[in-house]
């Protein structure tokens, strides 16, 4: 099992920049990729950003791509989602998830924290 704990959320003006951390603990040995996901308020929760956590190999929706960075401490079982630019569009919950190797699916799922962009 791993267990997913985010932090960092809260709000924000429209423009600034925040940073997201979200720790691993567990059998984070057996973690293929990391991502980001994230809810807004009555939409389906959307891809934002992954990476690789042996290469560090990113990958990044486009509505984020030239504004977030996401990026991984192995020795801190950590994962980072550095937003700048943020704008109110970027209000959501943003999720921690983790992939095993060889599946397509999300195996397990932080709790959330709550970015909120005012205008």
């Amino acid at each position: 099992q791993v267990q997913l704990v985010e932090s960092g959320g809260g709000l924000v003006q429209a423009g600034a920049s925040r940073r997201l951390s979200c720790v691993a603990s567990g059998r984070t040995s057996n973690i293929h990729t990391m991502g980001w996901f994230r809810q807004a308020p009555g939409k389906e929760r959307e891809f934002v950003a992954t990476v690789s956590w042996s290469g560090g190999s990113t990958y990044y929706a486009d509505s984020v791509k030239g504004r977030f960075t996401i990026s991984r401490d192995n020795a801190k079982n950590t994962v980072y989602l550095q937003m700048n630019s943020l704008k109110p569009t970027d209000t959501a919950v943003y999720y921690c998830a983790a992939q095993l190797p060889f599946t397509t699916n999300w195996q397990y799922w932080g709790q959330g924290t709550l970015v909120t962009v005012a205008s």
